[in-house]
């Protein structure tokens, strides 16, 4: 019997590889190397979305803590005001008014108030005595004194965590020579 596509070939003989049949080889070939690059082009896509995802995801809880941490900081900023006052009214009393029932009352007032802040995170920008930091100092005057040293402190400073919710109100010193008056720019 011979083959029908080869009239001389015996039966034992493989069939030729000419015609439809070996053009479509090739063909199928390369279509399963487009479907690998693109199965592998669709993986680095859906890689790089879950990567940004985890990225949103942690940024969004960030935020989340961010907002928690730092939610009253508009009632904490109104505040402070009011324990300057207190302070420096008690800063400024006779000493023959201690011992007064509703002095003392208005000194536990103070200490609650200043617990609740640092409760919530408040700390005082330590100021006196320390080198100048723009950072968490603002400079209200200069004067003859120790070159770059806060001298004093006009006004407490406080930070909220790690973040300053008022810098201090600092005269610095400058080393020798003229006074600058408060309200000077520095």
């Amino acid at each position: 019997m011979q083959n029908e596509l080869n009239p001389a070939a015996t039966p034992n003989d493989p069939p030729q590889a000419d015609g439809p049949a070996a053009s479509a080889e090739p063909a199928l070939e390369e279509q399963f190397a487009k479907a690998q690059a693109d199965a592998q082009k669709y993986l680095d896509n859906w890689r790089r979305a879950e990567a940004d995802f985890q990225n949103y995801k942690r940024r969004a809880e960030q935020e989340r803590d961010d907002s928690r941490r730092f939610a009253g900081v508009s009632l904490i900023m109104n505040l402070l005001p009011i324990v300057d006052d207190l302070e420096r009214a008690f800063g400024s009393l006779d000493s023959g008014l201690a011992g007064l029932t509703w002095l003392d009352g208005l000194r536990l007032i103070y200490r609650k108030l200043v617990m609740l802040l640092e409760n919530a995170g408040v700390k005082p920008i330590e100021a006196a005595g320390q080198p100048f930091d723009p950072r968490y100092h603002e400079a209200v005057a200069h004067i003859e004194g120790e070159d770059g040293k806060v001298l004093s402190e006009v006004q407490r400073g406080y930070m909220l965590h790690d973040r300053v919710l008022r810098p201090a109100m600092v005269v610095v010193g400058k080393g020798g020579g003229e006074t600058t008056n408060p309200g000077e720019s520095v």
